[in-house]
């Protein structure tokens, strides 16, 4: 299985790019928004991939993050929805668009993917909708992890050298559970983009307002506080 490719970007189609990997050629299928984010043909990139292999075809799916690539596979699990699909509902709103649609049940911002119907979109939501808190909160993990791979050498995986000098420190248990969702929820609003002061307000409220809820439950409530007025 082929997760993640870094080489020299040769060329691009409508739907795909070509990725020269130290002479060898992978063609990897990407949505429009990841295309338009990739640098120009003959410079470096690197790409996070997901494989699809049926007994006629081989294809590989190409992301700029392994949120985007979670989500995509969440998305290949639903009935209705290929890999083209997938790609047309991450181009339209990204990972965090994603994100922000499934955890409020937004069905329009689903079906605003091209080739996305209303009944496809109901499907998206209903069936991923418990999934997406816990995507989110994984989203800060997900992203370090990102860096890091990005900031490693091509043949750091395979390096059995000295480890690096600082390594990140393990995350500390909350001291209950009110306080490990309440934690959860400002990471996942906190990978959405929201500020530090918005998430933090908006985590509070809903843990005042419902001292019980979960780590889905608060960023459900968040969200919705957060959502524009009107």
């Amino acid at each position: 299985m082929i997760g993640k490719l870094t080489g020299i970007l040769d060329y691009r189609g409508e739907d795909h790019v070509l990725i020269d990997v130290r002479g060898v050629g992978y063609i990897v299928y990407c949505s429009d928004r990841t295309l338009a984010s990739l640098p120009r043909n003959g410079e470096p990139v690197s790409l996070y991939t997901d494989m699809l292999v049926r007994e006629d075809l081989m294809q590989l799916f190409g992301f700029p993050t392994l949120l985007e690539k979670e989500w995509h596979r969440l998305l290949m699990g639903v009935q209705g929805i290929g890999a083209k699909a997938s790609l047309a509902i991450l181009g339209t709103l990204g990972a965090e668009g994603v994100s922000r649609a499934i955890t409020l049940g937004d069905i329009a911002a689903i079906k605003a993917a091209k080739g996305i119907g209303p009944k496809t979109a109901q499907r998206v939501v209903i069936e991923l909708k418990d999934k997406a808190p816990a995507v989110m909160a994984l989203g800060g993990t997900l992203a370090q992890a990102a860096g890091a791979v990005a900031a490693q050498p091509d043949d750091a995986v395979l390096d059995d050298g000295p480890a690096p000098k600082s390594k990140p420190k393990p995350v500390q248990a909350a001291p209950n559970n009110s306080a490990a969702a309440q934690s959860d929820a400002l990471s996942a609003l906190s990978n959405l983009g929201y500020s530090p002061s918005e998430a933090a307000s908006a985590v509070a409220q809903s843990a005042q307002d419902d001292p019980q809820a979960d780590t889905a439950a608060l960023i459900r409530a968040a969200l919705k506080l957060l959502a524009p007025k009107g």
